[in-house]
């Protein structure tokens, strides 16, 4: 069965005016990377009354690659190190455990982690654009060791991983 010309014109004429209203999805083409510096307590004297700080730094830094504008939402994430737990993270020296932990603030009340366990997490929005389409977020990590450890003499570290979602 033949179909009438005016028929397959409008059918490809509907199907031609379909695609035009249809929205145009963009998506933009986000690159991010981030940099972190260790938090490098120095020399801890167990007899001392006072505890011992350091601070380190981590940054975000994201390019919009391509695409419109877009918002970049960053989520930080820390592990516990080799403590297991944020209530209070562990130095190793060997065997020898020094315990510190890694804040937000400079009050030392809130504990960087996943959002569990006492701690939270962070975050920061960057808002890429055709004119600024690089921008960076970065963050101060407070450090504090205790007061009155005994702990013996030796080199203590510990590894945190920074995880950074977006």
């Amino acid at each position: 069965m033949k179909v009438p010309d005016r028929a397959r014109d409008l059918a490809l004429g509907l199907l031609a005016a379909g695609t035009l209203l249809s929205p145009a999805w963009v998506n933009a083409a986000v690159s991010c990377t981030a940099t972190s510096t260790s938090t490098a307590f120095g020399i801890y004297n167990p007899l001392s009354a006072t505890p011992t700080y350091a601070n380190g730094d981590v940054a975000v830094t994201c390019t919009l690659l391509s695409g419109g504008a877009t918002t970049v939402t960053l989520v930080s994430s820390y592990s516990t190190g080799s403590s297991g737990s944020y209530a209070m993270r562990t130095m190793l020296s060997g065997t020898n455990t020094l315990n510190y932990n890694l804040f937000f603030d400079a009050a030392y009340t809130q504990i960087r982690g996943n959002g569990t366990g006492g701690s939270q997490t962070g975050g920061a929005t960057l808002n890429l654009t055709a004119a600024n389409r690089t921008q960076t977020a970065t963050g101060t990590i407070y450090g504090r060791i205790p007061a009155g450890q005994d702990v013996a003499a030796g080199s203590y570290a510990d590894t945190i991983v920074v995880t950074i979602t977006y």
